[in-house]
């Protein structure tokens, strides 16, 4: 996947764990652009800045190689001509390019962008409020014969280029405003993803649910969880809120405990009170280093201070992400 960077940010994570599972991806690159030729150079980061941040987002991720490939081939930026570079340098390699369906519904604009389909095998994301228009452009229409379903994403590496697939969300309406008032109470399904090691950040899917009005549930789940940690003497707890900067969640409550043996006293107190509301998704119980506790609306992560410290999830995510912001970008 490539893009400015600008900076990187959880979106990114998110969608790149997300592709090694549902294509059974070896690896995600991250191909970082010295310049966006669709984007203004005002407002953007030096290349050697947004290069170091995005390695910093993705430290830790075994399969994420964050690279300034792009700038070392030299010459032009335009995505078409990098991709025939990297089948050139790499032909034994297998490559899916990554977007966004804000991407594809703007994708002819990108030069040469019909060169980009007969190159490599490409998936497609779905974004809020995107799918009819990305899957009524031009390019869709085009490569309409070439698109293979969801069911065949697994092979789709090893397919021979046309080849695309795009991944709905199970939504009534792609909106972000839907998809947060929808995502309430109970969860319908428990993540299918197996228990990530430490330096893994869950993928957060969405989740579909019975109809709710947001306020009704969203401001007392965060009061019952926020309080729970309280009672259970949680350190240094922090709300960063979420909502209009990514679909994952409303908000996010970051809490450390002063061991292991706390970190997950704190998660059972905060699993009784949940469970008696709603279904939850719990990761990280083994170690009791970093706990990762999904519960709908507000995501929790519980650490032993050193962890938290090194993770810095504050930063990562505090840091203002751009509404609307594309998570691929040409």
């Amino acid at each position: 996947m490539g893009g400015s960077f600008n900076p990187a940010h959880g979106g990114h994570l998110h969608l790149s764990l997300l592709a090694t599972r549902r294509l059974a991806l070896d690896e995600v690159w991250w191909l970082v652009s010295p310049q966006n030729p669709l984007k203004p150079v005002a407002g953007m980061a030096p290349f050697a800045l947004r290069l170091e941040h995005a390695r910093r987002v993705a430290a830790g991720q075994k399969r994420i190689v964050v690279g300034d490939l792009e700038a070392r081939l030299g010459g032009s930026h335009y995505t078409a001509d990098t991709l025939r570079a990297l089948r050139g340098r790499f032909p034994r390699r297998r490559f899916v390019w990554l977007m966004g369906a804000d991407n594809l519904v703007q994708l002819r604009r990108w030069h040469r962008w019909d060169e980009i389909f007969r190159t490599v095998a490409i998936a497609v994301f779905d974004r809020p409020c995107h799918s009819l228009k990305a899957l009524g452009s031009l390019p869709a229409r085009r490569f309409s014969r070439h698109r293979v379903p969801i069911s065949a994403a697994r092979r789709l590496a090893e397919m021979k280029p046309p080849s695309w697939v795009f991944f709905h969300s199970r939504l009534d309406r792609s909106s972000a405003t839907r998809i947060r008032s929808e995502r309430q109470e109970m969860l319908s399904r428990i993540f299918t993803e197996q228990r990530p090691e430490l330096s893994t950040i869950t993928t957060l899917t969405p989740r579909t649910r019975p109809m709710q009005p947001r306020s009704a549930a969203s401001p007392s789940l965060l009061e019952l969880i926020r309080q729970t940690l309280g009672d259970g003497k949680a350190e240094d707890i922090v709300t960063i809120e979420l909502a209009g900067k990514t679909t994952i969640a409303d908000q996010m409550v970051i809490a450390s405990g002063r061991s292991a043996r706390q970190v997950l006293a704190l998660t059972e107190h905060l699993e009784e009170a949940l469970s008696r509301r709603m279904r939850i998704s719990v990761e990280g119980k083994t170690q009791g280093d970093w706990v990762l506790i999904d519960a709908s609306d507000v995501i929790v992560h519980l650490f032993r201070p050193e962890i938290r410290a090194y993770y810095n999830l504050e930063k990562l995510w505090g840091e203002a992400l751009p509404d609307s912001e594309a998570v691929l970008q040409s």
